[in-house]
């Protein structure tokens, strides 16, 4: 019942091509869990479950180049968003749990909560500064970084894949804010 309600609910929006070349489109459901946990707790293992826990604070790790699943975001000194495959989730959450076996720490899926937009395109960076008050520029975010952080009024995880190449994730809530956003600065 919950599938087909969040289905109903689903933003309904269609991929956009801007004059720029910049191409605004939603994501294919994706497993997100929300992780926590002391990073001492973690000594000795650089990995949980294919996840790639050992960036930098700010970065995006994934063992396969851009592949998208068990992909770790490291989004502060504890805090990791991991993503896997929609129907992976369970799997994933059982799998780590086991893993984790007496070790303080936190992991909730939060798969629902979440949506995903991609901004593609020379000038990407461009569209996504629109609203984002980081520095997007190749050197002081580059290829593998990941951080949490608004567009407009929107708290949003942003990631960047590569050059010209981002994701978008923000609550459901905000997803057509988020889009409308993403969509008006590309015609800019």
């Amino acid at each position: 019942m919950l599938e087909r309600n969040l289905a109903r609910r689903a933003p309904t929006v269609s991929p956009l091509v801007s004059e720029a070349s910049v191409t605004v489109r939603p994501l294919d459901p994706q497993g997100r869990l929300a992780f926590r946990i002391k990073p001492a707790a973690l000594a000795g293992r650089g990995t949980i479950d294919g996840f790639d826990l050992t960036g930098a604070i700010n970065s995006r790790t994934s063992p396969e180049a851009d592949s998208g699943m068990r992909t770790a975001l490291r989004l502060g000194p504890d805090e990791w968003m991991l993503i896997t495959a929609a129907d992976e989730v369970d799997e994933r959450c059982e799998a780590i749990s086991a893993a984790l076996t007496g070790v303080p720490h936190s992991l909730v899926d939060v798969s629902h909560r979440d949506v995903g937009f991609s901004v593609e395109g020379p000038g990407a960076d461009v569209v996504v500064n629109a609203g984002c008050p980081i520095d997007l520029a190749a050197k002081a975010f580059p290829a593998g970084s990941a951080t949490r952080t608004i567009l407009g009024k929107a708290e949003i995880v942003l990631a960047r894949l590569a050059a010209d190449r981002f994701t978008v994730t923000t609550w459901r809530t905000f997803a057509p804010y988020v889009q409308g956003f993403l969509v008006e600065a590309t015609r800019s």
